[in-house]
């Protein structure tokens, strides 16, 4: 197949480049001029991206899926022009903290997903005793890394200890694995839950539960951890301004952000209520221009959705406290970041493709297959409208969770076909286009040589 009257978006360059594409067998073997072939794709009008990768959702597949399962969840993901997605390995039952556990997780989804998926494997303080190298020895293979949290709400996964902390860092340094950490306090977030909610149950007691230093206190002994082991950290869905400056100069230690970081504040909590809750919390005014600096100038490598969705009644419970933490964001992740860091805040492009596809398909360990436009990698492709807007409807979502903080918002450019590994799998017209199970698993490259 030739795709036919583009405007690509090639790696490292800042102007979308007029060539053709031709795919073979779901590669890119060739980017050139009056590329000729029997099967053309006109994409005239279109700007043509490398699909998206969110490197981190939650699809609650075995176990929880009352709130979202793999296939709704890789659905949305394709509507959002997402081809690959890292699941999280804490809400599954069983959790993803051995090899037997993956086996299970393997099996149960991997005929249900419409993109390309991998897993992060986890360690949690239960599983902090004997087996926990041989754990993560066997599961090392399979994983993009290991999951951490210093706090944590789920009686199946519990949190570790900053010395446990060490310790898993010193064993996936061997391994040649990131660790990924929930970075808040559980001192701070313990003390002042208490507290708060002695004094009610509105957004504002909950927003003060779990302040901006929870999570500057959390990321400053992370740091300490790492320079004492010299392993790979990341920090997941960092809220806080201030904890993302820290990581400026850290060679070792990297972090993401999400959408609702960067579109959201305190106030819009107390406004939007359930549909908004996350943790970490929204933070104040202020936050989200000084995480939009640290993601344009690279101290944030790259944004991910978090995506974690619920039904109404357990978004609607009519306390902060009970209301179910999560949004359905895989969906809007590519276009949130397109139309308000390319359009209107007028990224680089080559930056820009930095935090929606390159830097996470490199940290991961599979960028020699995807994450960018070039010959021999799978042709997975968003073909995006430059001139429409459109306006986000929860109840349109193909994700189970229907409930999300962008409702209403108007968005440039509109996504229409997700093309993965040379196949349509979503186009706005039809939905979506490939059968459960199209989606592979994908195992991790690491190049152990260039550590």
């Amino acid at each position: 197949m030739i795709i036919k009257n583009s405007k690509i978006a090639l790696p490292d360059r800042n102007e979308f480049v007029s060539l053709d594409i031709e795919i073979d067998q779901g590669k890119i073997v060739s980017i050139g001029e009056n590329l000729q072939g029997s099967e053309i794709l006109d994409a005239s009008g279109m700007q043509i991206f490398p699909g998206a990768i969110d490197p981190h959702v939650h699809f609650n597949e075995p176990g929880f899926t009352d709130k979202e399962d793999f296939y709704h969840g890789t659905c949305a993901a394709a509507s959002g022009g997402v081809t690959t997605i890292i699941d999280m390995p804490c809400t599954s039952v069983p959790p993803v903290t051995n090899l037997e556990n993956f086996r299970t997780k393997l099996d149960t989804v991997k005929n249900k997903a419409v993109v390309d998926f991998g897993f992060f494997g986890g360690v949690s303080g239960q599983v902090m005793g004997a087996d926990y190298q041989k754990n993560m020895a066997e599961l090392a293979a399979y994983i993009m890394g290991f999951k951490t949290y210093f706090i944590s709400g789920m009686d199946s996964f519990r949190s570790l200890s900053p010395d446990q902390l060490m310790k898993v860092l010193s064993e996936a340094r061997k391994l040649q694995r990131p660790v990924l950490l929930h970075a808040e306090d559980p001192g701070i977030v313990n003390g002042l839950t208490k507290t708060q909610k002695a004094l009610g149950k509105d957004w504002l007691n909950f927003f003060r539960s779990r302040p901006e230093e929870a999570e500057v206190f959390a990321v400053i002994k992370a740091i300490a951890a790492v320079r004492a082991t010299g392993a790979q950290l990341h920090i997941v869905h960092v809220g806080s301004g201030e904890a993302a400056k820290l990581l400026a100069n850290e060679s070792n230690i990297s972090g993401e952000t999400a959408p609702h970081y960067l579109a959201f504040n305190n106030k819009d909590l107390e406004r939007l209520g359930g549909a908004l809750k996350t943790t970490p919390v929204v933070k104040s005014e202020g936050n989200s221009e000084i995480l939009w600096e640290c993601l344009t100038k690279g101290v944030l490598d790259f944004a991910a959705s978090d995506h974690a969705s619920a039904g109404a009644d357990q978004k609607n419970t009519g306390s902060a406290w009970d209301d179910y933490s999560g949004i359905p964001g895989t969906g809007t992740l590519f276009p949130y970041l397109y139309s308000e860091g390319l359009r209107k805040r007028q990224f680089p492009l080559s930056r820009f493709l930095k935090i929606t596809s390159e830097n996470a398909a490199q940290k991961y360990g599979f960028f020699d297959r995807k994450g960018s436009i070039e010959i021999n990698k799978d042709a997975d492709f968003i073909f995006v409208n430059p001139n429409e807007e459109w306006q986000v409807k929860g109840k349109t979502f193909l994700s189970k969770g229907k409930i999300t903080p962008f409702e209403n918002m108007i968005f440039q450019g509109k996504i229409e076909k997700t093309i993965l590994r040379g196949e349509i799998v979503f186009d706005s017209n039809s939905g979506i286009h490939v059968k459960p199970g199209y989606g592979q698993f994908i195992k991790p490259h690491f190049d152990i040589s260039a550590r």
